[in-house]
Order: structure tokens, then sequence, then C-alpha cells
């Protein structure tokens, strides 16, 4: 349930201009909680089936002799392996909601959830890049890059549109075959349409992370008395003459809508993360980093 109302086409579009004027901003805070936590931060890179260079490493008994790198060798008395890195296993793509719901705030005092998303998204993908691993953003690159370019997609991707399934506001777009994802939302739809959606992907030996970002009065609606609510999607409108009383029947409701996508996260092997915008974005992006530092499909 939402305490402002509704917004307009116009109403969204000027939301979405409000986004990109604060992008530089909201960037500057993101390197600033990123630094924060990059203490300890070492790259994941790793070798494996891939076409991109990593390094060379000495010859050892039971390599393939075509592995061997003649050039390299040559330059000393050691004989040289090339080898690529595992481009699946370090394959990370992000994708933010930016549907109306995103742009709730319950008071001045809190960012808006799509401010929020878009700081730790931001800070994430400088994270992953300094640790030497590929970022894409989805439904905006065709494959996941690396280095300086990275932010630019994301804040591009922040101000841009693009299809999202149907039923749902999760993206359309298809994730590559055992990479990870990382989505940042409300997600508020019903548990059973993301279960559906998260399904062919993990077929695909996809894993990842949903970080679900709210308000904290949609936590704990501390409403009292005579009020009107009125949803951001076209939920229509609501007087309620005891909010106090509806706030304990809503407070259960959500906390089973909480459990039940944790659960299917879990099922599914993706860890579900639920972020207030009340709390520090650090404490979200430590709690985000150590999810991605978890073994994953395809990793070793």
């Amino acid at each position: 349930m939402r305490s402002e109302p509704q917004r307009d086409p116009l109403g969204q579009r000027a939301e979405a201009a409000g986004l990109a004027a604060r992008l530089p901003a909201l960037q500057l805070e993101a390197r600033r909680i990123a630094a924060g936590v990059v203490q300890g931060v070492h790259g994941r890179r790793r070798a494996g089936p891939g076409e991109t260079f990593w390094q060379f490493r000495p010859y050892q008994p039971g390599d393939p002799a075509q592995r061997i790198d003649w050039r390299q060798s040559a330059r000393g008395s050691r004989l040289f392996v090339r080898e690529r890195e595992w481009e699946a296993a370090q394959a990370a793509w992000l994708w933010c909601d930016r549907s109306p719901s995103m742009t709730f705030r319950s008071s001045h005092a809190v960012p808006r959830k799509l401010e929020r998303a878009a700081v730790l998204m931001i800070a994430l993908g400088d994270l992953l890049v300094d640790g030497g691993e590929r970022v894409g953003v989805l439904g905006h690159d065709e494959r996941a890059v690396v280095g300086k370019t990275v932010a630019s997609r994301i804040l591009r991707s922040l101000g841009s549109s693009e299809p999202l399934a149907q039923d749902t506001h999760l993206p359309a777009a298809r994730i590559p075959a055992h990479a990870r994802a990382v989505l940042f939302g409300d997600f508020l739809h019903h548990p059973e349409l993301l279960r559906d959606w998260l399904r062919p992907h993990v077929a695909n030996g996809v894993r990842g992370v949903l970080v679900q970002v709210v308000d904290p009065a949609e936590e704990t609606f501390p409403y009292e008395g005579r009020m009107v609510v009125e949803g951001m999607e076209g939920d229509g409108r609501r007087l309620v003459e005891n909010a106090a009383e509806l706030g304990r029947r809503y407070r259960a409701v959500w906390e089973a809508h909480r459990q039940s996508l944790a659960e299917v996260a879990g099922r599914l092997g993706w860890i579900h993360i639920l972020h207030r915008t009340d709390q520090p974005a650090t404490v979200a992006l430590v709690a985000l980093w150590q999810a991605l530092a978890l073994p994953t499909a395809g990793s070793t």
C-alpha cells in the first residue's frame, strides 16, 4: 500500500528526469560506499574455458603440449602455459526495476527506493570491476565487459526504458547461461510469478541475488487514524477508517510475502537480501558482496 498519490504518465516522466538529474550525485555516493567496503576485496578471477587471456604460468606435468606458449617460453629456460579466464564464472549481470512503485518514499528523511537501488547497483559495479570481473546491464548490454565503461553503462540504463516480462516488472532479456545476476527491486508482485520467471534461468545454470529494496513504512505501516491509501500503479484508492487495525493485518501479510520471496529464491539456489532505505547503504553492499563470493553454478 502507498500513502503517496498515484503517478500519471507525465508524473512518471518527471520522476525519470529527476533521477537522471540526480545520477551524478548518486554515482558519487555509490563510489563513497564502495570505498567503505573495498578493504579486503580481492579479485575472483580464475582460469578456465574462455577466449580472454589471463596470465602465463609455469608448465606442469600433464598440461597439454598445445597450451605451451613457445614465444613466452623462448625468453627463458622454463616452459610457460597461456591461461584464459573462465568467462562464464565471471560474468555478472545487473538489473534495476524502475517501475512507479520504486519512486515511493514515506518521508523526506529517506531516499526513494529507486535512488537507493541505483546507488547499490553502481557501487556493486565498481567493486566487481575493481575485482577484475565482467559486468553487463541486463536488457541493455549484449555482452558483459570490463573496465571503466561499466559505470557509464549502468548510468545510461537507469535513465532509459526496456522491455519487461508480462505480469511482472522483471526483465524480458535472457540472462546468459552460467552467469550470475543481481536484481534490484521491491518485488511486490506475487512470489509465484518470480518463481516462474526464475525457473528457466536456473535451468540454464544462472544463479544470483535478489536485493529487495523497501521503504521502512512498507514494512512497519506506522499509520494511525483515518487515511486514504492509493496505489502507484493503477491499484485504486481506498479510505481507511482505522489505519492502526489495518496495520496489524498488513504487517502479517507483509511478513508472509517476505518469507515467500526468500523461500522461492532459496529453493532455486538464489539468495534474497532485504534492504530498508532507512539503513546505511553500506550494510546492503557488504551483504551483497559476501553473497556473490559464495560458490555459484559454473564456478570453482
